[in-house]
């Protein structure tokens, strides 16, 4: 059973409210931090989990309310990672259309077969700032890094990440494919079964 109503999610992403909205169904109502605060905290941790603990304390001392946080990025196997944390940040904050311009000058030089990467996400709820054990759920998305963009839809890297098992970008997925396979869909679904959500 859900122990609560409501949750902020510690993000002002609204690509990312609506997708994990969607996710979560009616059961839940997902506020943004935005109706709290507009100042972000600094992610000062080297793995998407410490951002995510980092980003849902902040949110849940804001707030008062349990707060939901998602760190998540996309890593190059080629580029050991990278952009990893700085996914969001890639090209200076610029922008997805820099990151991905940025992603593509990198990769120019690299063959199709050592193109693999996977799109990571990890969520952590805590109930309140102070939560002792917070729920960390993780979701990996794996596929390839594309020469160019495809496809109008998503946000952040999606033209450029090619879903082998359904030979298209994540970019040319309609919303409700991608928030079954992707990532976060991975890593909400363990978060709905730790939570007792159906």
């Amino acid at each position: 059973m859900m122990p609560f109503t409501q949750l902020v999610l510690a993000s002002h992403n609204a690509g990312k409210l609506k997708e994990l909205q969607a996710m979560l169904g009616d059961t839940v109502r997902v506020r943004s931090i935005g109706e709290f605060s507009d100042v972000e905290p600094e992610e000062t941790g080297l793995s998407f989990v410490e951002n995510a603990i980092l980003k849902a304390r902040n949110a849940a001392r804001i707030s008062g309310l349990p707060a939901l946080a998602d760190d998540s990025g996309l890593a190059v196997d080629a580029l050991g990672g990278a952009p990893g944390i700085y996914s969001a940040r890639y090209a200076d904050g610029q922008g997805d259309a820099a990151n991905n311009a940025k992603l593509l000058q990198v990769l120019q030089d690299v063959p199709d077969a050592e193109r693999s990467a996977q799109f990571v996400c990890a969520l952590a709820l805590v109930r309140h700032a102070e939560d002792p054990l917070p729920i960390i759920c993780e979701g990996l998305w794996h596929g390839r890094i594309l020469h160019a963009p495809r496809g109008e839809h998503g946000f952040g890297y999606d033209p450029l990440f090619w879903v082998p098992e359904c030979d298209c970008s994540s970019a040319e997925l309609p919303a409700a494919e991608k928030n079954q396979l992707s990532h976060r869909a991975r890593a909400m679904s363990l978060l709905k079964q730790r939570l007792g959500i159906a």
